[in-house]
């Protein structure tokens, strides 16, 4: 899995980083989130699947890569 933040579209609600801290982290100076990294551990997927459906502006693409070679964006199949 691999997540990332569109630093336009955030408008640094801090939901993210409450649902999902090990995979968010927000700016000092502007407030807005960024992944901490692009690659997601296994054991943080439920967090940074809910922290992008329950980011307001969806800033979140959260990229999931299966066997059948399907990804999914924000929970949907791309």
């Amino acid at each position: 899995m691999k997540v990332s933040v569109e630093s336009e579209r955030c408008q640094g609600h801090t939901l993210c980083a409450m649902i999902a801290p090990e995979s968010f982290e927000l700016d000092d100076v502007d407030g807005h989130a960024h992944a901490v990294a692009a690659d997601v551990r296994a054991e943080h997927h439920d967090q940074v699947q809910e922290a992008a459906r329950s980011c307001p502006e969806q800033a979140i693409t959260v990229l999931i890569e299966a066997c059948s070679d399907h990804s999914r964006s924000n929970g949907a199949v791309l």
